[in-house]
């Protein structure tokens, strides 16, 4: 029987521009969490250090927001000219927040103020918390309430619909929306809430703590 001639299979061989493209795209992934890692770093660093490691030495007055809540981009903010103002520029900074009408009443005045002289005792760290003032509902702010806050550094005045605001920063049970503080960090998020009625000196320790925490990566100025 004469033998069968031998036969051959030539599989296709991967392409050398496919893998050289995803290799490239690979190590373009890996480099790209590399930097977000080494930028998240001491964030992360700094907020472990005071609410993880070393809970025993930190007696928050405030209440710790878990998780915290992100600024929402869609949030409809305006200037007192009516002026669209974009969330993301309240980026960068401490914020402390005050939420009032704009007849604002005698509770509104008094954490406007509070919030005013919060930020003076804070020395030569003032500079990294900035005042902001969410105005909420109809009419416009009474004069002497504008040059008020509009002492020592100016506060940030917006409007916000109220509605709209209570879907990112919330009252503790009981309260109202306009009966906090809010503090919110430089990244945007809202992270922690002041108690109704506060007492200074435990709040500005709760300040204090948080601007130590972020020495850090938290520099004055957006």
């Amino acid at each position: 029987m004469a033998p069968e001639p031998l036969s051959f299979t030539v599989h296709s061989m991967p392409s050398p521009e496919l893998s050289d493209t995803a290799r490239r795209t690979a190590t373009g992934r890996l480099k790209m969490l590399a930097v977000l890692v080494v930028c998240a770093a001491p964030v992360i660093a700094s907020y472990l250090t005071y609410f993880v490691i070393r809970p025993e030495t930190r007696n928050n007055y405030s209440e710790l927001v878990t998780p915290p809540r992100e600024l929402p981009d869609h949030l409809p903010l305006v200037d007192l000219a009516g002026e669209r103002v974009k969330p993301a520029s309240l980026r960068g900074q401490w914020l402390l927040v005050v939420v009032g009408g704009a007849a604002c009443d005698a509770g509104c005045e008094q954490n406007l103020l509070l919030q005013r002289q919060l930020r003076e005792t804070l020395g030569v760290e003032k500079g990294r918390l900035d005042k902001v003032w969410f105005v909420t509902g109809d009419g416009a702010p009474r004069p002497p309430v504008l040059q008020a806050i509009a002492q020592g550094a100016p506060t940030t005045v917006l409007r916000v619909p109220r509605d709209a605001l209570a879907r990112w920063l919330a009252p503790a049970s009981g309260h109202t929306l306009e009966q906090h503080l809010y503090v919110v960090d430089p990244m945007g998020q809202w992270m922690m809430r002041v108690p109704a009625n506060p007492e200074p000196a435990k709040l500005k320790r709760d300040i204090e703590r948080l601007l130590r925490a972020s020495a850090s990566w938290d520099r004055p100025g957006r």
